[in-house]
């Protein structure tokens, strides 16, 4: 059963209200990094006795508030104020914290902002169905009704309810009115640009999340994506570069830095700034008098200067669609505009017409040119979604590209913000592929996704996974087939391997706020899922499939039959049941509400008595061995799914549904049998359709031989069945004895000559994501590779014979398969990597033979090595090229470690590489090929360890190494001059010694990585810097800890301080495993083994399997290495609680917290010691009594003060009278002896002296002692 990820929230009634418009008004100040908010909320109350209403709002200052004209009460707690405790907590406090930042983080956050509506506010009922109502509901949804805002049959959908239930306004709407102020922006909007010795150009944009949180940063709402409204958006902001940067720079301190290096943006530009003059004040004129220009959500309906400050100007947007608040996006900047539709084509122009929508892109100065090469296909992708699944439910589209943006893209309503790290000039090939593909899901999301939205949690899997399969349909059709199904097999087998023990689609929905993997793996799986379904739905009803589906859900968001635009998995189900024509709830039960994937071994025996194929299918998904050794990548994820109870559901047993069989004969025809899958183990029987024999390899030979010499031969009547043939190349004697061939044996031929058919091939038709095992003997699948035109099997094919124990002949199967530029790139390149097993000593290194000879085919001088210059015109050639070299470096000999041939072969790749008559940049080829040098000198068995073996050759081998090391600092320092794409040569150079330092090979210099590491040099540079510190261990130093710390709670880009958190916990899960400690419980001493103490040496080996395959012992572990760490507790809780992290940076690290500190709930009362008093004499009797500066920090010891003896007064006659007799008494004072004083407890408290009085009359002679 799957817990919960954060903590949820009460039951509520609902809010009893519903949003029907709202107005904002945003006054962006560059140089304080401020804002100042009005909005106005047009509210349709559910019921009359509405008294309060609820809104999310965060890091606001509210200065008017008012209902319908009147001023209103209200409470309010800012939360970014609240989340702070007592001055002396520390780390072990952290659960008092994370209690206070509870009540956001659940779902959906709890409203912070309650206003009471004033007893002079009537709610009044109205007749849903009249026409005073809907006059008051489309008055208050379109306050721009008469703005020409679109089409108006487009809009009214949006507007107008149909029914009474459809947001009816059956009471009077009221209208609520806030004026607030954010100082302090933590989270929602970034400043880019804006610092003092910041060379970027000055821009601002919002930081849109997938959840909610995000929206009510900027300003109060109804932060849900359940609460959808139209928007009349107002942006205030300066009108000038000048404008923004001049504020800016005035109030900003003096810059006493040194000389830096600064990266402009992320094109790897570096700029210089020496002193205090800093790269704002460098602004040329023209620079200067850039336009700010405004990108939002919506349509722009009016541009105007601030009539009482010309400095400033007013954009106004209209969002006339339904929207949530968290998809209202805007960015502010001097932005370039490119128009991208002009790179439609002719034809789908013309076919569009009027309907073609207009895609706008937003730049920095100087970019315009790589967002054009960038952004190519877009026009071509949004026409294709427009004809094949419906209209764009916007206006318009527009992309905007922004510095320090944590994703690559973010989704907004008709708007999608980008990272200026996709950006790529016409001269780079490598990232087109996935850029290309990262965009065009952009697009596909502007209609399922934001258009459409998921209405629980749980139903996220149906947005990603729509949005992501139409955007396969579109990469299908732009990069072809082969590319397509190549890279679904892929992903099938990826999927295979990381659903084990995972939540369902359906429970991870809940899990997305936890860790970000979570989505990254919805992400894979559901498209698959959603693709195997197309198959079946294809199949079963003979329709086009889920793409009619798709079309309907689309059409029934417009036409408002999809409430609120919210779908659910239910409501998915019931419509690919109604259109398919099928029962889909075991499907859905299986594959969605169910997780894992099958795993199917299959045995296969052709009965010639009955003429039968006998085949057994047997399901063994619930044997695989669940136990596996934690990563360092999601070892934060494990630990967060341990903390927070998210468990894994039951390994389902049986996977049921149609597989297709199709067996390939000896006629070589293919014959197609469905059978359907229903239990663990499935026992069935094919029959055979041909009575031919299986095509013998010798008379394939001898045509192939024939087709060489140019002979033509004919064929035996029975035998004439020529099939078409893959991987026949390398087929003459000269080639054979050139390249090292070799062939089946005798013994082999015979085998084959008995067979009765070619290959089987299991789910030919796609529709299982699984792991199949078939019993089929090797030369079936050569068979299937050379024959079978379907790119999947022939990867299948490669697949098993690169599993197969290395021999001569396998090496001869790949490198025809490598050279043959028939089959398709993907199934040449994997053939490449699985010929580096085939270098082997005993086999006379025949795979790296074949490699290297094939590398020098293609791209070397012939019968030369020297390598020819590089053409990177041809894309599948420019993969193999790089494909073989990284090959050629995982070859390794029986001490693990790699031949001189291979280090040799690849350093002179790099040494003499050539690009001066290449059109494209060669520096991600340079790349791959320093990668690779470096790998080939790291030892495969002995990694981190000492090798005390030494042979002859070893003084070459340190020379040899020192120049590859060399060969790797030239283009490190090259990228310091002549700078290469996004500092490539700089990054590949850091990850290179960072494996070289931790295999020892060369000595750990942390100058070397923290140089990188500053503040100015490009970002992924800078992360690469402290990744390889993490790597090297050096997160164990307490220096490198602080410094670490200071810059993850300190770096003002949310990019960095995100995968600064990543990092973190990366380096804990290195300390948690033990990576870095020496562990010797084996010594290995001339072929000696000597093992430890039995009992110590078991326990030893179950700690050590504990901390690295188990999420308790890991935890352990990393509480034993860092739980008493100083100065780890105060750099953590700096960083918790610096105001610059957001409030889910303040939650991870808490989480970090938890799992090294035990919780302690304290409360430190401080009190001051006390101060000594003096005293100065100011004459004339005057005292002055003041504290000293001496503080006293022990108590006085207990003093016992002596008491001034009391006088005794006694009364004598003296010669004066009194009464009758005349006479009066004499007072005389005589000293009494005190009695012992008690001890006293108060050591300030001064003891006065008792006095004891005597009177004495002369007449009496008595005395009296009060």
């Amino acid at each position: 059963m799957v817990g919960v990820a954060e903590t949820p929230a009460l039951p509520s009634p609902g809010l009893g209200f519903s949003i029907l418009h709202q107005k904002v008004e945003l006054d962006i100040d560059f140089s304080t990094r401020s804002l100042k908010g009005k909005t106005e909320i047009t509210i349709n109350p559910h019921y009359k006795e509405l008294r309060t209403i609820r809104l999310n709002c965060r890091q606001c200052v509210l200065t008017r508030l008012s209902f319908n004209g009147r001023a209103g009460t209200s409470k309010y707690q800012e939360p970014y104020t609240q989340f702070k405790i007592h001055s002396q907590a520390s780390v072990h406090q952290h659960h008092m914290l994370r209690q206070k930042l509870d009540p956001q983080l659940r779902f959906p956050p709890e409203e912070e902002l309650l206003v009471n509506l004033p007893k002079t506010v009537r709610i009044e009922e109205l007749d849903p169905f009249s026409a005073e109502a809907q006059n008051i509901l489309v008055t208050k949804v379109n306050g721009a009704s008469n703005r020409d805002s679109g089409d108006a049959a487009t809009l009214a959908p949006a507007l107008v309810p149909r029914t009474a239930d459809d947001h009816g306004a059956r009471f009077t709407p009221v209208t609520l009115y806030i004026e607030y102020v954010i100082e302090k922006i933590r989270d929602g909007l970034h400043f880019a640009g804006c610092e003092v010795d910041d060379p970027r150009y000055a821009h601002a944009y919002t930081r849109n999340s997938l959840f909610a949180g995000s929206a009510c940063c900027l300003f109060p709402c109804i932060d849900d994506v359940s609460s959808r409204c139209t928007w009349d958006i107002s942006i205030k902001c300066p009108r000038t570069l000048k404008d923004a940067s001049k504020s800016a720079l005035e109030s900003s301190p003096p810059d006493d830095v040194g000389e830096s290096i600064r990266v402009n943006g992320f094109n790897g530009d570096h700029k210089m700034t020496n002193g205090k003059e800093n790269e704002h004040a460098e602004y040329s004129e023209e620079e200067q008098s850039l336009e700010m220009s405004v990108v939002c959500s919506g349509e722009m309906t009016d541009e105007i200067l601030d009539p009482s400050d010309p400095t400033k100007k007013v954009v106004s947007f209209l969002c006339a669609n339904a929207i949530a608040p968290q998809h209202v996006g805007f960015a502010i900047g001097p932005f370039e505009h490119v128009d991208l539709s002009e790179f439609r084509e002719t034809d789908e122009d013309d076919k569009l017409g009027q309907n073609a929508i207009r895609i706008h892109g937003f730049c920095l100065p100087g970019r315009a040119e790589e967002v054009k090469n960038t952004c190519l296909p877009l026009a071509k992708t949004i026409d294709y979604f427009t004809l094949t699944y419906g209209s764009y439910p916007f206006p318009s589209y527009k992309l905007c590209f922004v510095d320090d943006q944590i994703a690559d893209v973010v989704d907004t309503a008709s708007l999608s913000m980008c990272s200026n790290r996709i950006l790529f000039p016409e001269d780079i090939i490598e990232p087109l592929d996935a850029v290309t593909r990262q965009l065009v899901c952009a697009v596909a999301a502007q209609w399922i996704g934001i258009n459409i939205v998921p209405k629980d949690p749980t139903d996220t899997w149906v947005v990603v996974g729509l949005a992501r399969f139409i955007t396969d349909m579109f990469m299908k059709k732009l990069c072809g087939n082969n590319e397509y199904r190549f890279r679904q097999k892929k992903l099938s087998d990826r999927v295979c391997e990381l659903d084990v023990a995972r939540p369902s689609l359906y429970a991870m929905g809940a899990l997305i706020p936890l860790d970000p993997s979570e989505l990254d793996f919805m992400a894979l799986k559901a498209p698959l899922v959603l693709f195997i379904l197309d198959r079946r739905l294809a199949k079963a009803s003979g329709s086009s499939g889920l793409s009619r589906i798709i079309s309907r859900l689309f059409l029934n968001a417009k036409v408002g039959d999809l409430a609120n635009g919210a779908i659910t998995t239910a409501y998915l189900l019931k419509t690919c049941e109604k259109l398919g024509h099928t029962k889909l709830d075991v499907f859905f039960q299986q594959w969605i509400f169910g997780a894992g994937c099958p795993r199917f071994y299959v045995t296969q025996r052709f009965n010639k008595k009955k003429l039968v194929v006998e085949m057994l299918i047997r399901q063994v998904q619930g044997d695989q061995n669940a136990n596996r050794n934690l990563e360092t990548d999601t070892f934060m994820r494990d630990v967060k799914e341990e903390i927070h109870s998210v468990y894994a559901g039951p390994v389902q047993p049986v996977f049921t549904g149609p597989m297709t069989i199709r067996i390939h004969e000896a006629d070589g025809t293919p014959y197609e049998h469905i059978v359907e899958i229903k239990e663990a183990s499935t026992k069935f029987e094919i029959p055979y359709n041909t009575k031919y024999k299986r095509l013998k390899r010798s008379r394939r030979q001898k045509e192939r031989a024939a087709a060489v010499a140019g002979i033509d031969i004919v064929p035996d009547a029975q035998d004439d069945v020529l099939l078409y043939c893959l991987g026949d190349v390398l087929q003459s004697e000269e080639e054979v004895a050139k390249w090292r061939l070799t062939d089946w044996t005798k013994e082999d031929e015979d085998r084959m000559s008995q067979e009765s058919y070619e290959w089987i091939r299991m789910d030919a038709d796609f529709e299982w994501i699984c792991k199949m095992f078939i019993n089929m003997p090797g030369y079936m699948y050569l068979s299937q590779l050379q024959q079978d035109r379907d790119v999947v099997a022939q990867l299948e094919s490669v697949q098993y014979i690169a599993a197969q124990k290395e021999n001569p002949l396998i090496s001869t199967i790949l490198v025809r398969t490598l050279m043959d530029r028939r089959y398709f790139h993907g199934i040449r390149t994997t053939a490449a990597y699985a010929l580096a097993k085939a270098a082997k000593d005993e086999l006379n290194w025949i795979g790296l033979y074949h490699l290297e000879k094939a590398f020098e085919e293609f791209f070397c001088f012939p019968n030369s090595p020297m390598t020819r210059s590089n053409d990177f015109s041809d894309r599948a050639a420019y993969f193999i090229q790089c494909a073989i070299p990284q090959a050629i470096a995982r070859v390794k000999d029986n001490s693990g470690n790699a031949p001189s041939r291979a280090k040799t072969f690849l350093f002179d790749k790099l040494k003499f590489n050539d690009n001066t008559n290449n059109e494209y940049s060669d520096c991600h080829y340079i790349a791959t090929l320093m990668k690779a040098l470096a790998e080939s000198l790291l030892s495969k068995n002995d990694q981190g360890g000492y090798n005390f073996e030494f042979d002859e050759d070893e003084e070459d081998d340190s020379r040899f190494e020192q120049s590859a090391i060399d060969e790797i600092e030239r283009y490190r320092r090259m990228d310091e001059w002549i700078l290469s794409y996004q500092n490539i040569y700089s990054i590949t150079a850091l990850k290179c010694k960072q494996r070289l330092s931790k295999a020892r090979i060369i000595s750990t210099n942390m100058a070397d990585f923290l140089q990188y590491s500053r503040d100015g040099n490009y970002d992924p540079l800078r992360l690469q810097a402290f990744d390889s510190l993490i790597e090297l261990g050096l997160l164990r130093h307490d220096s490198t800890l602080q410094y670490f710390l200071f810059v993850l709670r300190s770096d003002p880009s949310p990019y960095v301080r995100e995968n600064m958190l990543r990092l973190f916990g990366k380096g804990l899960a290195l300390i948690a495993f033990g990576e870095g400690k020496t562990q010797a419980a084996v010594q290995q001493q001339e072929g000696l083994i000597i093992e430890q103490d039995s009992s110590t040496a078991v326990e030893s080996r179950q700690a050590g399997l504990a901390r690295t395959q188990t999420v308790p012992g890991a935890l352990t572990a990393l509480k034993d290495e860092l739980g008493e760490n100083p100065i780890l507790k105060i750099a953590l809780w700096k960083a918790i609680t610096s105001p610059q992290i957001g409030l889910l940076e303040m939650r991870d690290l808490l989480d970090t917290c938890s799992l090294l500190y035990e919780p302690v709930t304290s409360l430190v009362m401080v009190l001051r010691y006390p101060r000594y008093w003096r005293v100065r004499h100011m004459g004339n009797g005057k005292l002055r009594f003041m504290w000293s500066k001496k503080i006293r920090t022990k108590p006085m010891p207990k003093v016992v003060c002596q008491p001034v003896s009391s006088p005794i007064i006694k009364r004598e006659e003296s010669n004066g009278t009194n009464g009758t007799n005349g006479t009066l008494p004499k007072l005389i004072f005589k000293t009494k002896k005190p009695p012992a004083p008690p001890a006293l407890t108060l050591p300030s408290t001064e003891t006065k002296p008792r006095t004891t009085i005597k009177l004495k009359f002369g007449g009496a002679g008595s005395a009296a002692s009060p």
